[in-house]
């Protein structure tokens, strides 16, 4: 059990040790299998989720390599992936398993993806029947849930729209249409994160854009040989870093500096919701190889309400700690067309207001999304439980989030482990700030 003391005064800090981005980590281990030479990979997060993956790769063929600085690896791929003759467990991560069954749909072998129990009860229908619509042979327990088994057979090109707005099915579909016959094209309604796009186009894969009555097209030509070599130092993760910069904003008197973050515009549209909320917030760009990086400053502002429903898809990971920062604007704040926060590790949207309602905070659980009603600058005036046990559901997000909001108001939370799944040392950057105590 995790126990958080709130903090007495404001904070000014330059934090540079926020955990490399995780999605670009997972997709170099896997499109390192595609490369005709060795790729160099500085910063791989190692992290539970990311070592899954990574451990994934060596099992379908992939040699890894440490050099000299922690984080720091040359991946060189096999000639062809190999079939394994073990299961391929993904842990909790669910982009391991999505992203992996679309790869290995159009692989020749026979593969078994696994997972932990909450990876396993989580669907995946959602990458399954796109997959299978265009020829893929996968099979699953009732109801489309892990250990998948998939048979790697010869695709098709084909043509799919997506139904929902995900990241990691544009991903699996693109990595099977690498391999298919003829060229694919998969239509999306809302525009989703792009780096499997931006990664595999930088390695010289023919995938190509297009937006036209309001549909983005994205053209992808089957592969007529290797990738070229990723050779890439990964960023910081914003996601990641988005907890501090809630942390800044939401305790007077603070500010903070995020360096090296990943500044793709997908992924930061979590801190353009809190600049409109009033917190003040800087964009310095560094650098843009694969991707754009640079540095955030972040400084606390009174914060006022706002309603969010766009682009949500750029920010369901940052939504649990956007609502911390809902608790303590002015007004009532609102998120909705968020169905999809029920079925990431945990239904986030049920873990976000029972916490809340279990701290004393006036909210609203809906279908698709919450409302919370500010604290605003009357804290000391409202009937806070600061003793409530807080449940993390299994889910990281959900622990860090509720960690960071025991900055303010304290906060003892049932399990820290889950943490490690995607930021080893947040409790580490935490302590700098606070006193952080483990409970038995």
């Amino acid at each position: 059990m995790l126990a958080i003391t709130p903090r007495a005064k404001g904070f000014h800090k330059e934090i540079d040790s926020i955990a490399p981005d995780k999605s670009i980590s997972h997709r170099t281990a896997m499109f390192a299998l595609l490369a005709k030479a060795p790729s160099v990979v500085h910063n791989y997060l190692l992290a539970q989720d990311t070592l899954h993956t990574l451990e994934i790769a060596r099992k379908l063929g992939l040699k890894v390599e440490e050099q000299g600085r922690k984080g720091s690896f040359i991946f060189t791929p096999p000639s062809k992936i190999m079939e394994p003759d073990c299961v391929l467990d993904c842990g909790n991560a669910g982009t391991a398993m999505r992203l992996y069954t679309g790869l290995l749909s159009a692989q020749k072998g026979y593969f078994v993806l696994s997972g932990d129990q909450y990876l396993h009860a989580r669907p995946m229908n959602r990458v399954i029947k796109p997959l299978q619509s265009v020829g893929a042979q996968i099979y699953s327990r009732s109801g489309g849930y892990a250990p998948l088994s998939v048979v790697g057979t010869e695709l098709q090109g084909f043509s799919f729209i997506g139904e929902i707005a995900s990241a990691q099915v544009k991903s699996a579909l693109i990595l099977a249409a690498l391999f298919a016959k003829d060229s694919s094209v998969y239509g999306e309604r809302e525009h989703t994160r792009d780096h499997t796009e931006r990664m595999l186009s930088g390695m010289g894969a023919q995938i190509a854009k297009e937006n036209k009555q309001g549909l983005c097209s994205i053209t992808i030509n089957p592969l007529s040989q290797k990738l070229q070599p990723l050779d890439i130092a990964i960023p910081a993760d914003p996601s990641s870093a988005f907890f501090f910069a809630v942390a800044a904003a939401i305790t007077p008197d603070s500010s903070v500096l995020l360096k090296n973050v990943l500044l793709n515009p997908t992924r930061i549209e979590a801190f353009r919701v809190l600049e409109s909320m009033g917190a003040i917030i800087e964009y310095h760009r560094t650098e843009c190889a694969y991707e754009e990086v640079g540095d955030i400053y972040v400084q606390s502002a009174p914060l006022k309400a706002v309603s969010v429903s766009h682009n949500i898809s750029w920010l369901i990971d940052e939504l649990p700690a956007l609502a911390v920062a809902f608790c303590f604007a002015s007004g009532r704040s609102e998120v909705s067309n968020a169905k999809e926060l029920r079925v990431k590790e945990c239904d986030r949207i049920h873990a976000v207001v029972s916490n809340l309602k279990a701290l004393g905070i006036i909210c609203e659980e809906k279908e698709d999304g919450f409302v919370i009603e500010g604290l605003g600058d009357k804290l000391e005036s409202k009937k806070i439980d600061s003793s409530a046990l807080l449940r993390s559901f299994g889910d990281h997000r959900i622990a860090m989030s509720f960690a960071i909001m025991g900055l303010r108001l304290g906060a003892e939370i049932d399990d820290e482990e889950c943490i490690s799944v995607s930021f080893p040392n947040f409790l580490e950057i935490l302590r700098e700030m606070t006193e952080v105590r483990l409970l038995d």
